[in-house]
């Protein structure tokens, strides 16, 4: 028998036990990934990377390229038009100088089991969709329904951990999951658009065209001349413009998009102030093309704001699907004889770092020999993923930036007669003896003069490389139909990596339409990595699984790595402000304003004239 001490103390014990648990479990104003405590409190006033006071007023121009043929941006069909996030509200959303927190938006409070096997939203009874209709938890039971089963094959990545959804009563939604291991669930619930059901009823969700949506967010439609602009006006009675979360935000009352087919002429529309503010991804244009009248008189000001996210990995990938790439030798071959030190010096003006993981610039990324917390991950895989994984630290070729790649190029024409290839009459043949002609598909015209150093060092090889540009619409189709031999893309990673990995390199995703596992993908192993990664318990076991996905990922050659840069490259006009403090993760530029003081920038000069 315990006595009377002892069992006061396991009693007491216990109740700390339970209070911590109904602790645990009561409606919270924030989300965090592992139960840490948010950055800010239940009674914030504002972020910090806003400023609370900035004035409201003007219209802000951007540049889109390509086109648009849709205005619903939750479907495979179609391309949609730039920004229509900002046309709707989702249960809550994300802090954008925190690694991965959420603060109630349309869900004022958020209930998560003890277990991480339900998640509970309770919404706000001010929250509107835009046409006056309160919005309610059926509304939030349709958009997971509709979304599930007439979205964007990425939904029903994201989400194939939910077993049911509830509409407890008309402010409160449940969410139960079919496990609890996965941690990042609730959040990613969170990020949950609300959709009118009383709108979409009657209507086809999957058909995608122009017709103008029903939202709730802080912008609505307000033109649209197909293919070539949209613009957004400020919803003058948002209903959540004055919670702390949109205080300092959303400042303009239009935001204007204009398309382009091609950079190079948009770049010189932008400086002849054919629209306001455009994020420069050209090294060569950011060096050498703003050498105007504009930029010299400050008028048009150009800035490098530092980006703390993860780079994560562009690439030119291959198509697993297509015989020739099968073989992991051909692809280690193929990535062999891409030159990226002369390519940075002579066309980047050395403005770029190789990418040599997955989850570049972030402390998830692999380096050196495993830990033994990653070998204890690895170890089950032995004699499934590459046993260069164990022995061996990954690592791009690196040359002398002279052009002349020798001993790459016999590295990689070993590698080929390894896999049964051969020269015939000057011609690679692969191990079937068919001449190997390679198609890589492109949109941006501007990628040209990287492919064509790229053309010429496998044309040594004896492989044909033909450059297929096309336009966005046909581009957006062949890359969903997995019509392509090699492409580039980017995989982008988040400071926090769950779910949408799935998405990326799951075999389950591989065959769906529209899902990112362009590569075709399909490895038991990786699967396991994969789950194991977005079932992690904590910060550090995330780490872990991140660096040992990126060792398998990287060793299976299945890209050709490319580069990153740390900043956002900006310019714009000086009629517009930001905040000194910017956020970590994000150019914030829903927090900039528009300068009523400040005159016109834009005076045109032959110039500047496009």
């Amino acid at each position: 028998m315990m006595p009377l001490r002892a069992l006061s103390k396991a009693l007491s014990a216990v109740a700390l036990c339970i209070a911590a648990s109904v602790a645990h479990a009561a409606p919270q104003h924030a989300l965090t990934l592992y139960d840490e405590a948010p950055k800010y409190p239940a009674d914030f006033k504002h972020y910090d990377y806003v400023n609370p006071d900035a004035p409201k007023g003007g219209t802000f121009r951007q540049k889109g390229v390509g086109s648009f043929d849709s205005l619903n941006p939750f479907i495979s069909k179609g391309v949609p038009a730039d920004d229509m996030d900002l046309t709707y509200d989702t249960l809550a959303r994300q802090s954008l100088d925190e690694p991965f927190t959420e603060y109630g938006l349309v869900a004022g409070r958020i209930e998560k089991a003890p277990d991480n096997s339900w998640v509970r939203f309770y919404l706000r009874p001010e929250a509107r969709f835009h046409d006056g209709q309160p919005m309610r938890a059926e509304d939030v039971v349709f958009s997971f329904q509709t979304l599930m089963h007439s979205g964007s094959p990425l939904y029903r990545g994201y989400y194939a951990d939910v077993a049911d959804v509830v509409a407890e009563d008309p402010q409160r939604v449940l969410f139960k999951f079919k496990h609890s291991n996965n941690r990042e669930l609730p959040l990613i619930l969170g990020q949950l658009p609300v959709l009118p059901k009383h709108f979409w009823e009657g209507r086809d969700f999957a058909k995608g065209g122009l017709d103008m949506p029903l939202g709730s967010g802080p912008y609505k439609v307000a033109e649209v001349k197909a293919g070539r602009s949209i613009r957004y006006e400020r919803v003058d009675d948002y209903w959540g413009r004055d919670l702390p979360m949109n205080r300092g935000m959303f400042n303009f009352d239009a935001l204007e998009i204009e398309y382009f087919r091609d950079n190079t002429v948009a770049l010189q529309a932008g400086k002849a102030g054919q629209f306001d503010y455009w994020l420069e991804s050209s090294a060569k244009n950011w060096a050498t093309a703003y050498d105007i009248p504009a930029v010299r008189e400050k008028r048009l000001l150009r800035e490098e704001i530092p980006n703390g996210n993860p780079t994560g990995m562009q690439g030119f990938v291959f198509n697993l699907r297509k015989p020739l790439f099968q073989d992991v030798r051909v692809r280690e071959a193929l990535a062999l004889v891409f030159d990226f030190e002369w390519t940075n010096k002579q066309l980047f003006n050395g403005a770029y770092t190789r990418t040599d993981s997955y989850f570049e610039n972030s402390e998830m990324a692999a380096s050196g020999l495993p830990s033994p917390a990653e070998l204890k991950i690895l170890e089950p895989l032995r004699g499934q993923v590459p046993e260069r994984v164990f022995d061996t630290p990954f690592s791009n070729p690196v040359t002398d930036a002279s052009g002349m790649l020798r001993e790459q190029q016999r590295r990689a024409y070993k590698l080929l007669q390894e896999a049964g290839w051969r020269i015939v009459d000057d011609k690679m043949v692969d191990a079937q003896g068919t001449p190997v002609k390679l198609e890589f598909l492109l949109t941006q015209a501007d990628f040209d003069r990287v492919l064509l150093p790229y053309k010429r060092n496998l044309a040594d090889l004896g492989i044909e490389l033909v450059i297929r540009r096309v336009d966005m619409s046909q581009y957006v189709t062949r890359v969903r139909s997995r019509d392509f031999d090699m492409m580039v893309s980017s995989f982008t990673q988040s400071t926090s990596p769950g779910n949408e990995q799935r998405e990326y390199w799951a075999s389950s995703s591989a065959d769906k339409p529209g899902s990112r596992n362009y590569m075709g993908l399909k490895d038991p192993a990786i699967d396991s990595l994969v789950e194991s990664l977005i079932n992690a318990t904590s910060r550090q076991e995330l780490v872990d699984h991140a660096r040992a996905l990126d060792r398998v990922l990287l060793w299976g050659h299945y890209v050709v790595p490319n580069w990153h840069i740390k900043t956002w490259r900006v310019a714009y006009w000086n009629r517009f402000g930001h905040p000194t403090v910017t956020p970590r993760y994000d150019v914030g530029l829903q927090t900039w304003w528009n300068k009523p003081e400040t005159p016109p920038a834009v005076t045109t000069t032959p110039s500047e004239t496009p």
